[in-house]
């Protein structure tokens, strides 16, 4: 009773804020619901205060503590739910976030909204290819957010794809990459040193990250990696001395000290920003999620730890491809990824990528920001049009 009556509020502020001009070149952007600075979005906002005169666009970013991102001095910020939010949101030209939005982004015909999603390429299903798997609740509410979505972006021809049949979407796909990749292109030693100082890494310091999804019982006995002995490989097959980061899933952000041990293992769950991470990452292990698929862009060594195969598989999500069929290398037991570490071949790996990412027509170069940039200079200052009045009728 008390949450019916705080959306039918929330609902009657923001069909009064509907009713006010939107500013033509006001851009209002939020990640992961308003928990984070991070994803497509982030870079969407560096690359208009890199390359934009200030007054060209009005960028607003949503949080859920604003307070924590004081530091951020190069646009504004509300905070979500307030009564500023719902201003920003009802009257700015282009909207823009990485996940689905809810009924209370209840938008208006003149408004411009682009899904950046968070993945180039996704190895799970995502989806109507996983609506049996799916809650109910989120099924209807991504069928409602895909009406109200104008430019849906693609990393690659096989994503477009399964865009085209699972994201209940027929409008415009932008295949030009996905803008938090363009940061992989780049050597950026700057940015590297910048992110090691800042976990207090040393800066001769070899990293790996470990980074894996989340499983829908949240178990943590698959996350059971033999640290000391990766460490140890991981010394003799590539020298140096080596850092372990420990990056889980959000829904894991309070278990995550369970799992870290060691003088060189560091739990960097809460940091912001995996691209950054990424960037100065030398190998990545993972399982299923979707990160491998923008460290290959690094041509660094990526291994899967997936003891679990079967029944993820099995209880929580299929796979758009088998696990053996991608060129990074997987291991279902702590022995048999110490051995894989061991007998890593690099330019045999190199290859495997390069075969790869030419099946799946990845998109990716370095230029998805100054692609889609270009796009929402033109709908800001009136140079293209929008979908069909009659998209509108059902959201």
């Amino acid at each position: 009773m008390i949450e019916s009556m705080k959306k039918l509020i929330y609902l009657v502020i923001i069909y009064g804020f509907n009713c006010l001009p939107i500013k033509k070149n006001k851009i209002f952007l939020f990640s992961y619901y308003g928990s984070q600075f991070g994803c497509n979005p982030k870079y969407i906002t560096d690359y208009i205060y890199k390359h934009y005169p200030k007054n060209r666009f009005d960028v607003v970013w949503a949080f859920n503590d604003p307070k924590s991102k004081s530091h951020l001095k190069h646009f504004r910020k509300v905070k979500t739910m307030s009564l500023r939010y719902f201003y920003e949101l009802c009257t700015s030209k282009v909207v823009i976030t990485n996940y689905r939005t809810t009924a209370l982004f209840v938008k208006r015909k003149e408004q411009y909204y682009i899904q950046t999603w968070h993945s180039s390429l996704r190895l799970k299903h995502i989806e109507k290819d996983a609506e049996d798997v799916l809650p109910t609740s989120y099924v209807k509410m991504a069928k409602k957010d895909s009406l109200k979505c104008d430019l849906l972006l693609s990393g690659s021809k096989y994503s477009t794809s399964i865009f085209k049949r699972s994201y209940w979407y027929d409008g415009e796909i932008f295949e030009h990459g996905t803008p938090r990749n363009d940061l992989l292109f780049k050597s950026n030693p700057n940015m590297r040193a910048m992110v090691l100082e800042e976990l207090n890494i040393p800066s001769e310091s070899k990293v790996l990250l470990y980074a894996p999804t989340f499983r829908k019982d949240n178990n943590l006995e698959v996350y059971d990696i033999n640290w000391p002995g990766v460490v140890e490989k991981l010394k003799s097959k590539f020298g140096n001395e080596w850092t372990i980061l420990v990056k889980l899933h959000p829904h894991l952000i309070s278990e995550s000290k369970k799992l870290i041990y060691g003088d060189n293992v560091r739990d960097v769950t809460s940091y912001d920003d995996i691209q950054e991470l990424l960037l100065a990452t030398d190998v990545l292990i993972s399982d299923y999620s979707s990160l491998m698929f923008d460290f290959s862009i690094t041509n660094r060594p990526c291994f899967l730890y997936v003891p679990d195969i079967e029944e993820y598989t099995a209880q929580d999500r299929k796979l758009y491809f088998d696990i053996v069929d991608l060129p990074f290398i997987s291991a279902t037991s702590n022995k048999d990824l110490l051995e894989k570490i061991g007998n890593f071949q690099h330019e045999q790996y190199r290859r495997s990528l390069g075969k790869f990412l030419k099946q799946v027509g990845s998109y990716e170069n370095g230029e998805a920001s100054k692609h889609l940039l270009k796009r929402i200079d033109d709908i800001c200052y009136g140079k293209t049009g929008k979908r069909s009045e009659e998209m509108y009728e059902a959201v």
